[in-house]
């Protein structure tokens, strides 16, 4: 075995060693909630991986792409609100559709005419957005008027709740190609800029617009591809399952909800790594990489850069979309005041760094590694600080102040952990080979 595979072995190992100890140690419950949650930080360090690590995109609007990964599943899996699709989802459907018309002929009108282009196109524009507000705006009062403390919005399909996955995925890659439609071909700074708009964009949208997903509101109660535990534990056969194991059936339903998540989720990171793994072996991923490290001579080779930017930035955001939809189910509910830039834009990027850019491996061990400090620093600083204030008196000002900081021991252990690995280990810990 090569030192490299040796090294791939030994830092997996180490993160299964935090695993299963935090189960020995605190329980298989918390062990289990951070697996799979690190399952999802996976896929998304996976999806970030493809934009950075092949192509060199810089992607700072990761938090809009999970978003809308959630706000596919709500779109698909939830029951419709047939009384409030009667009162105005038709006037709902018609002003986006005469919406997404004036941007059409918008464009169209400002490729086609050779005069007065921009006066025409600003008129189109104008003219359009007053008859799409006049549309919409009595459409989606009708529909936030119905049973607004438990709905008023248009609910989804009723479809069942895997199905929300991968159109999740298809949600963010559409946005992904309005985005990459616009910013990619010019400076990355530009698209940096582009991205992060487009995010803040999504959540204002989704805060706002209570028709769509009840805004802040929320959505809860969301379909699960899984039992509930209650229904578990009312099930004899798995009562007696427990006893034989000697376990409280309470803990045990929780334990096996748990799992069958993890199942799933574990599968669709195996797939998405087989595929990953099989496209950068391929022709495609040496083409991509070449891309990647001069796009000048790509290009003189007769490359087209900038339709290869924009392949790998719509699916590097589906990958993150589906992941935004996992999460979404695993959770049962949809928050949009959630989503802050530090949880899904710069905790994705610690992962994509920590473990290695370039490497899907990396990117999953970094998931996993940084998602497990993220829980766990917290606990563990407190037991911390306890040990070094423990000598102090009470009422210290400095025991005061040393116990207060271990609210911030998240931030600061981020930021020390991505200085060391930037210091001694500059392509991650798994490098790209």
């Amino acid at each position: 075995m090569s030192s490299y595979n040796i090294r791939v072995v030994a830092l997996f190992s180490l993160v299964a060693v935090l695993f299963v100890g935090t189960g020995f140690i605190q329980s298989w419950n918390v062990a289990l909630t951070i697996f799979n949650m690190g399952l999802i930080s996976a896929i998304m360090a996976l999806g970030v991986n493809m934009q950075w690590g092949y192509a060199g995109l810089f992607n700072v609007g990761i938090m809009g792409f999970v978003a809308l990964g959630g706000l596919g599943t709500v779109l698909v899996s939830t029951p419709p609100n047939t009384e409030a699709l009667a009162a105005g989802g038709l006037r709902v459907v018609g002003g986006l559709a005469l919406g997404a018309a004036t941007v059409i002929a918008a464009i169209m009108a400002y490729r086609r005419l050779k005069t007065y282009r921009g006066w025409i196109t600003a008129a189109i524009l104008l003219v359009g957005f007053f008859v799409f507000r006049a549309v919409l705006d009595p459409g989606v009062e009708a529909v936030e008027a119905v049973n607004p403390a438990s709905a008023g919005n248009i609910g989804g399909l009723g479809l069942p709740v895997l199905l929300a996955w991968p159109v999740g995925g298809l949600l963010a890659a559409g946005a992904a190609w309005v985005i990459g439609k616009t910013a990619l071909g010019l400076r990355s700074d530009y698209l940096a800029i582009a991205t992060l708009g487009i995010a803040e964009i999504v959540i204002a949208i989704m805060k706002n617009e209570d028709w769509l997903a009840r805004g802040v509101k929320n959505v809860i109660g969301l379909p699960r591809p899984v039992p509930y535990e209650i229904d578990l534990q009312a099930s004899s056969g798995f009562r007696n399952f427990a006893t034989g194991l000697d376990a409280d059936p309470v803990t045990a339903s929780t334990i096996a909800v748990k799992l069958a998540y993890a199942g799933l989720f574990g599968v669709v990171l195996l797939l998405l790594i087989w595929l990953t793994q099989a496209a950068l072996a391929s022709p495609w991923g040496r083409m991509m990489r070449a891309i990647r490290d001069n796009e000048v001579a790509a290009e003189a080779m007769g490359k087209d850069v900038t339709a290869r930017h924009l392949q790998i930035f719509i699916l590097g955001s589906a990958v993150v979309g589906l992941a935004g939809a996992m999460m979404t189910t695993l959770d049962g509910q949809l928050t949009p005041g959630t989503y802050q830039p530090l949880r899904y834009t710069f905790l994705i990027w610690v992962m994509v760094i920590v473990g290695g850019s370039g490497n899907n491996w990396g990117s999953v061990l970094g998931g996993f590694l940084i998602w497990w400090l993220w829980v766990q620093v917290e606990p563990l600083g407190a037991l911390l600080m306890e040990g070094v204030t423990a000598g102090m008196a009470d009422g210290f000002w400095l025991k005061g102040h040393l116990l207060a900081s271990v609210a911030h021991m998240r931030l600061l252990t981020m930021g020390v952990i991505l200085l060391l690995v930037l210091r001694f280990s500059p392509k991650g810990l798994l490098p790209e080979r």
